[in-house]
């Protein structure tokens, strides 16, 4: 793989991603990230919450797997069509897991070209964030170096 991305996210954006995975504990939060990548960076604009659609598969436990609603993500594609920003990534919340891929993660890989962003969320409290880009090819993830900047989201 060439040289990993930085990614650059608002003190507001990752707010938004921790609240809603402290509200949506003990259940994995999950949602669509906006932005704008280039070579060297992938910049954050906003994160779209998404309901952690799951659950709607018999048998699947919600705080330990997420699924993206898809209704969002054509809705998403559609507003961002002419906006210069697009789709960059996902996020998700592990409920009292660290924020790092899971196995279940690394056997979720089908788009590599999607940020991943993990929230740990310990006893409801949300803890440190993570960013990773998939290897269809490892099945595995690469971690990139996150910084949140100030500025608005």
């Amino acid at each position: 793989m060439t040289s990993l991305p930085e990614v650059l996210l608002s003190r507001a954006v990752l707010r938004c991603i921790e609240t809603q995975a402290e509200a949506a504990y003990p259940q994995e939060c999950c949602g669509l990230l906006v932005g704008i990548r280039n070579a060297s960076s992938i910049t954050i604009s906003r994160a779209e919450a998404s309901a952690n659609v799951a659950g709607k598969t018999a048998g699947v436990d919600t705080c330990r797997r997420f699924e993206v609603d898809p209704r969002l993500r054509l809705a998403l594609m559609r507003e961002l069509e002419e906006s210069g920003e697009t789709i960059v990534g996902l996020y998700h919340s592990h409920p009292n897991h660290p924020a790092r891929p899971s196995r279940h993660d690394r056997h979720s890989i089908w788009e590599p070209e999607l940020l991943w962003l993990i929230t740990a969320v310990e006893k409801g409290k949300a803890g440190v964030t993570t960013a990773h880009l998939p290897d269809l090819d490892d099945r595995d993830f690469h971690a990139l170096k996150l910084r949140v900047v100030d500025g608005k989201d």
